[in-house]
């Protein structure tokens, strides 16, 4: 993990009124070298390998709280299972491939110009939102 986004996540914790314990500082660590959006029984593989002492329901409970508390993003896409990326990367969309579920991070300036645009025009501004796009290959025709 980065001492910039260790430093961060300290920082949150104590103005959250959280420890950042060892077993928490683990479980975001492995999180955040994740290149894709694991499950908590696929994060739960990787932390073992890095501290094998931790159990299932303790990633669990971390999951649930670093949620709860902003420090990480909770996403459900179609398959169904919770999948989790740390928070505070830059503003993204995704697509979910349905046959593998694969999840491709991507931006695109011109979608975020004309949702700012479609909210303007109904008098509204933009606080936040999430953009998935489920996909599959295209056939070869």
């Amino acid at each position: 993990m980065s001492t910039d986004l260790e430093k961060k996540l300290a920082e949150l914790c104590k103005e959250k009124g959280m420890r950042l314990t060892g077993q928490r500082r683990v479980i975001l660590h492995v999180l955040s070298e994740s290149p894709d959006h694991p499950d908590a029984e696929e994060l739960h593989r990787r932390v073992k390998a890095v501290e094998p002492g931790i159990n299932i329901a303790t990633v669990y409970r971390t999951m649930n709280v670093l949620a709860e508390h902003g420090l990480i993003e909770r996403h459900s896409f179609a398959d169904g299972r919770a999948r989790y990326e740390a928070s505070g990367s830059e503003h993204h969309d995704h697509l979910i491939n349905v046959d593998t579920d694969e999840v491709i991070e991507f931006r695109c300036d011109e979608i975020e110009r004309l949702q700012e645009r479609i909210a303007r025009e109904h008098g509204f501004e933009i606080v936040g939102h999430r953009l998935e796009i489920y996909v599959r290959p295209k056939a070869d025709t």
